[in-house]
């Protein structure tokens, strides 16, 4: 089945990293539109922030995922379960090789395909350093009408 049929969605991100003793949390809601290629689901969103926007593609498959941002911030991340992945940080100061070792993946969706949830927890390395535990959730659902 090919939709490109573009659905606007509410976004809820939440990311928890560890690394010692040391535990951050960040939430992020945000607007944004879901569409589905084949079996591939992809959420687009945009961060604004003060010193510009990232633009955020999720790409999600049925045992990968991968996160896509331009814009402001450059990076590309890859997580496939028991897998380490490569990817990369794009700055000024230049690139930095990222790799992601998945230890958990999960996605549901439901109400056809437009409200779901996408679980990952993965150590991140950068450079071949350890960088955290990182504990990410992405709920998302088709927005309603009157909101």
């Amino acid at each position: 089945m090919l939709t490109d049929t573009q659905t606007s969605i509410k976004i809820h991100l939440t990311t928890k990293i560890k690394l010692d003793q040391d535990e951050e949390t960040y939430e992020l809601t945000v607007f944004g539109r879901h569409y589905q290629k084949g079996d591939t689901i992809y959420l687009k969103y945009d961060e604004i922030q003060e010193q510009g926007t990232i633009h955020t593609v999720v790409k999600i498959t049925k045992d990968e995922a991968f996160i896509l941002r331009t814009g402001l911030l450059k990076m590309r991340l890859n997580f496939k379960l028991n897998e380490q992945k490569r990817g990369s940080h794009e700055s000024e100061l230049g690139t930095l090789f990222l790799t992601t070792n998945t230890k958990r993946f999960t996605h549901n969706e439901t109400n056809d395909h437009c409200d779901g949830k996408l679980s990952l927890a993965y150590e991140l390395s950068m450079q071949g350093k350890l960088a955290g535990f990182y504990e990410m959730e992405i709920v998302y659902k088709e927005e309603e009408g009157n909101q």
